[in-house]
């Protein structure tokens, strides 16, 4: 029996609050949250315009429940709560519970150790982080031990020491167990290593400047070499930082999807400074782009309880997002203090929200180039079109332009391992009626394909036409005349939203149209599809932009740099020069009428 949801839409309030979705044993699949129940709920079933992984979640669908809240501050709150009770297969699980690192300073007794902390923070003392990982960590405590002399040991070894030990003799620990250093010295070492571990570096590297200064009129040289080789290496630390004036505790957070992956990678600020930074790879059912990733993703990450880093003052997001105020506010109140999430930054923000973007890019597609993700692709792909074999060679074809000006055709090939970019290939596309794409199509593949006549190249596995049925019929011509045969032509046509995950796939040689393909495969093909549409772009833009830079001079016979400045001298800019006539032309020096008339042929006859 399906779901009557007429009837459960009819009387359903539009205030704020949290739905759950249930299958037909009972089973939580789906919590959401809204700001309006009713028009939230009724989008899942429009007629038209659901992308596929949606419609699959709403056929299960048996029964469905509702929660009404005052605020969507409140649904955001018990949604993730729901979200860690049920666990449902459509929603984002976070399922790296492990908790942050961090730096732990002890202050029970007179010689305080400095430790790696991970888990509840029972000890007495201070507690410095969250750091990303333990590499950052023990990164920090390195440099720590070097500059600051400070005791990393535990305090069963540190009480049986009768001598130094060797973190002593390779000058990483002033050796309090054995009485090597003062008490008051050692206080005021670990007062350092707290000022730095707070981010008042510049602070610290004053006392330090005022400490060597007043050594070296005591004469106290070595005293005063010590402290010189520490604000050195302060220096050369902060110099490696990216350093921004004041104390910002921020997460900056960036999201890629692509052909149906995400990666979400955060950047972790503390007291100005980048300690590092961490990728996730959530799974991500029902989303379509960055900005659905991070609304479903975030929530239970800075929402959950033993898995959640210690809440920064700010989070910059690389995409707006819907419920974006509503999770600043759920984590203020949480925090007990005012807490912002912001989109649009300047400065040193830009700076890391840029890292962050590029990181999250790059790490996207090297999981979706790994061996075993597309080995699982190629399998998907292969069971689809019905080939008797994985294909080794992938190519597809994409047309770009502006308005006809500047038509640039790219091929970009992908074989078992992904991306095969050197043999990519543009094609400068000449002497066709601007707009015309069926055209440029068909000079590309005349141009690529003609070499395989010759004995170049490699014929691929399967063809891949960024169109539909009329891009595809151009294809199959080509092919046809060129004699290039065993090559599956696939058309890649955009669905009526022409949104990701709406294509249709038409295989040449039947005719058949797959409307609904496995994910796996539809997520193969959107990423060459994709990458075929961005180098088509790329060469567009560079074509265009270098014909625009050009004086429009420069491809007339006889007119070379000398006569090109003296014509633009002369009339003042390249306008002028496109509406004189031929006599105003010879008026130049060095233009006789021959060159006159070709350069007035050139403008005014084309």
């Amino acid at each position: 029996m399906s779901f009557d949801h007429k009837a459960f839409l009819a009387p359903l309030t539009e205030r704020p609050g949290v739905y759950q979705m249930y299958d037909s044993d009972g089973v939580v699949i789906y919590v959401g949250k809204a700001k309006n129940l009713k028009r939230r709920v009724a989008s899942y079933f429009r007629s038209s315009g659901l992308a596929p992984k949606t419609v699959a979640l709403v056929s299960k669908i048996a029964a469905m429940e509702v929660t009404v809240t005052e605020t969507e501050t409140e649904a955001l709150l018990l949604e993730n709560n729901l979200i860690k009770q049920h666990q449902p297969n459509y929603n984002v699980l976070l399922r790296d519970d492990k908790s942050y690192p961090y730096i732990f300073l002890s202050d029970r007794d007179a010689t305080p150790r400095l430790a790696l902390h991970r888990g509840p923070k029972r000890l007495k003392g201070a507690y410095f982080g969250p750091f990303p990982s333990k590499y950052a960590v023990r990164e920090s405590l390195s440099f720590l031990q070097k500059v600051f002399k400070v005791r990393q040991c535990d305090d069963s070894f540190f009480r049986n020491r009768s001598r130094p030990c060797l973190q002593h003799q390779i000058k990483r620990c002033s050796a309090p167990c054995v009485g090597l250093v003062s008490a008051e010295q050692y206080a005021q070492d670990v007062e350092k290593t707290q000022l730095y571990l707070q981010g008042k570096s510049s602070q610290l590297m004053r006392e330090l400047e005022r400490e060597m200064d007043s050594a070296a009129a005591a004469l106290q040289f070595e005293q005063a070499a010590e402290y010189r080789d520490q604000i050195g290496a302060l220096r050369q630390i902060q110099a490696e930082q990216v350093i921004e004036q004041g104390s910002a505790t921020i997460d900056v957070i960036s999201a890629a999807y692509e052909g149906g992956s995400a990666c979400v990678h955060i950047l972790y600020v503390r007291q100005g400074k980048v300690l590092g930074s961490r990728s996730h790879y959530p799974k991500v059912p029902l989303a379509n782009s960055p900005a659905e990733v991070l609304e479903q993703f975030l929530p239970p990450l800075y929402l959950s309880g033993d898995g959640r880093p210690d809440l920064p003052r700010e989070l910059i997001v690389s995409d707006e997002f819907e419920g974006q105020q509503a999770l600043a506010d759920a984590l203020a109140q949480l925090a007990g203090r005012q807490l912002t999430v912001r989109h649009q930054v300047r400065a040193a923000r830009s700076k890391w929200l840029a890292l962050a973007e590029r990181t999250a890019e790059h790490n996207l597609a090297a999981k979706l180039a790994s061996k075993e993700n597309m080995q699982q692709r190629l399998e998907a792909l292969s069971q689809e079109l019905g080939l008797d074999e994985l294909p080794t060679r992938m190519e597809c074809f994409d047309i770009s332009h502006s308005s006809g000006e500047a038509v640039v055709a790219s091929c970009v090939v992908f074989d078992a391992n992904g991306p095969l970019k050197s043999d990519y290939r543009r094609f400068n596309i000449e002497g066709i009626t601007g707009g015309d794409d069926y055209a440029a199509m068909e000079q590309a593949l005349r141009r690529r394909y003609a070499r395989l006549v010759n004995g170049e190249g490699r014929v691929p596995d399967i063809l891949f036409i960024d169109g539909g049925k009329g891009q595809l019929g151009i294809a199959e011509k080509v092919l046809a005349e060129l004699g290039v045969v065993d090559v599956c032509l696939v058309g890649v046509a955009k669905g009526v939203t022409r949104k990701p995950g709406l294509e249709t796939l038409i295989l040449a040689d039947s005719g058949r149209e797959i409307v609904k393909a496995a994910p796996a495969a539809l997520h193969l093909i959107q990423q060459i599809r994709d990458e075929a549409h961005r180098f088509a772009i790329t060469g567009h833009k560079q074509r265009r932009d270098k014909k625009r830079r050009s004086s429009g001079l420069e491809d007339i016979a006889g007119v070379g740099p000398q006569r090109r400045r003296d014509l633009l001298k002369h009339f003042g800019g390249l306008q002028e020069v496109k509406r004189a006539s031929v006599a105003d032309l010879m008026k130049v020096a060095n233009i006789n009428k021959k060159v006159a008339e070709a350069i007035y042929s050139a403008f005014h006859n084309q």
